[in-house]
């Protein structure tokens, strides 16, 4: 049965989809920034001549302390939108990811700025929840396939906005900081949510009837994330865990080392080069003999994140033609061949790099439009944000241990981010076995948990 919602005007229906969707743009921009600058960061923070593994090492531990504070903000911030209501935990969570951002500007230290690095992501965790919760509650009649791919491409555009940007401005040793600048800017967009974006009228009903209960002498409510820890929630939390951190873990510990991978590869060869032409042997000449430009991230940054845009966009439509654990398997089996592919038999300088990259954004990504059709349906109204919120970043506290591994591991490893490309691309295979564990049907809303008083 379509839900209907009264109350909404066109203009404020609008006005919550567009909050919802630049918010997580934004916040697909945070995620992507440090992947974008990371190696150039480390150049210029740490001494000069450090070892290249130390450097990915870095790259390891930022990737943790980002999944880490994704993790614990969307648990917080989640709850937030449960309890005080999801437009004013939204424009917190953007505040949040965006003003730490723009602080990073003034740390000289990695070990500070790693720091840091967790205690924005608390945003970018809570933005996920609240923005998905707030748009299916305002929009119950539209085609969810759609409004989930809708949802679930935004933050692909925030990683094309910010590698078009790194296209006209250099990333290097000497210019990365403007990006701290650009992630600070997003802080316009959280005061706008606080002041102009309306309330959720469901969220408003179901505090309403909460409170009516309790004045009528009714059982307290107990504890949100209780309620989703016991039956008859704790399965359907279970398993949402499980299928938000397939993803979560690919993207973190896979897909993300291909950007910090080409910049590699291209410095290795402008040096190889520079040695064997020491006449001339500048920095200049190097890069011209190997085509060394410190905009050709930017381009993998936008090949992965345009593939991505229309596999997110896809990921509900493909769930509703081929059901829900079909479609997940399915992309599960596409990821793990292109990942493995790209990883193990390819280099940055081939020519059809840049495609394979694409794919693995297409298939990599088209999860997080499959996540924000599948994850709301299995949990009732009054604990939505909150169920979303754990499912979709506990995956994240997985894939931060998987980051620290590969850093203590980096040795092992050589600094090579192929190899470990090779390696954490298994995760994939893990999706395909996964989701038979899945209900086959979670379409029709859930109920108001029987904990709460409705």
């Amino acid at each position: 049965m379509i839900e209907t919602e009264a109350g909404f005007s066109r203009n404020q229906k609008l006005a919550v989809l567009a909050a919802g969707f630049a918010a997580w743009m934004f916040a697909g921009l945070e995620n992507a920034l440090f992947v974008l600058i990371h190696r150039q960061m480390m150049l210029s923070l740490l001494p000069a001549g450090s070892a290249e593994a130390v450097i990915t090492e870095w790259f390891a531990w930022n990737q943790a302390a980002f999944m880490l504070g994704a993790a614990v903000g969307g648990w917080l911030f989640g709850l937030m939108g449960d309890r005080i209501g999801r437009t004013r935990a939204l424009g917190a969570s953007v505040l949040c990811y965006s003003l730490l951002t723009l602080a990073a500007w003034w740390i000289t230290q990695p070990g500070l700025m790693c720091g840091l690095r967790f205690l924005a992501m608390l945003g970018f965790g809570g933005t996920w929840p609240n923005a998905v919760s707030l748009v299916t509650e305002a929009w119950p009649g539209a085609s969810r396939p759609l409004l989930a791919g809708v949802m679930g491409t935004a933050a692909n555009f925030g990683f094309v906005l910010l590698g078009t940007i790194a296209l006209k401005f250099e990333v290097t040793p000497d210019s990365w900081r403007w990006t701290l600048l650009v992630g600070g800017s997003p802080a316009i967009l959280g005061l706008l949510i606080l002041w102009l974006v309306p309330e959720s009228r469901r969220w408003l009903a179901q505090r309403a009837a909460g409170a009516a209960g309790s004045t009528a002498g009714g059982p307290i409510r107990s504890s949100v994330t209780s309620q989703l820890f016991k039956p008859p929630l704790l399965s359907r939390t279970l398993i949402g865990i499980l299928l938000g951190a397939v993803p979560v873990i690919g993207t973190a510990a896979n897909a993300n080392w291909v950007v910090p991978w080409r910049d590699q590869v291209a410095a290795r060869q402008a040096e190889q080069a520079a040695s064997a032409v020491p006449a001339q042997g500048n920095a200049t000449s190097a890069k011209k003999k190997t085509g060394q430009n410190p905009r050709d991230k930017a381009r993998t940054m936008i090949s992965r994140s345009s593939g991505a845009i229309f596999g997110s966009l896809l990921g509900g439509l493909i769930a509703t033609v081929a059901g829900r654990r079909l479609s997940y398997f399915l992309i599960s089996l596409a990821t793990f061949a292109v990942s493995s592919l790209l990883f193990g038999t390819m280099q940055p300088d081939d020519p059809w790099f840049d495609w394979a990259v694409f794919l693995l954004g297409f298939f990599g990504v088209a999860y997080f439009g499959w996540l924000p059709l599948f994850l709301p349906e299995l949990f009732p109204v009054n604990v939505r944000a909150t169920g979303s919120g754990i499912s979709f970043n506990s995956g994240r506290i997985a894939a931060a241990a998987v980051s620290i591994f590969v850093g203590l591991r980096m040795s092992s490893f050589g600094g090579d981010y192929s190899a470990i490309g090779l390696w954490t691309g298994l995760i994939y295979a893990v999706g395909m076995l996964v989701i038979w564990l899945a209900p086959s049907e979670s379409r029709k809303p859930q109920p108001a948990s029987q904990n709460s008083q409705t």
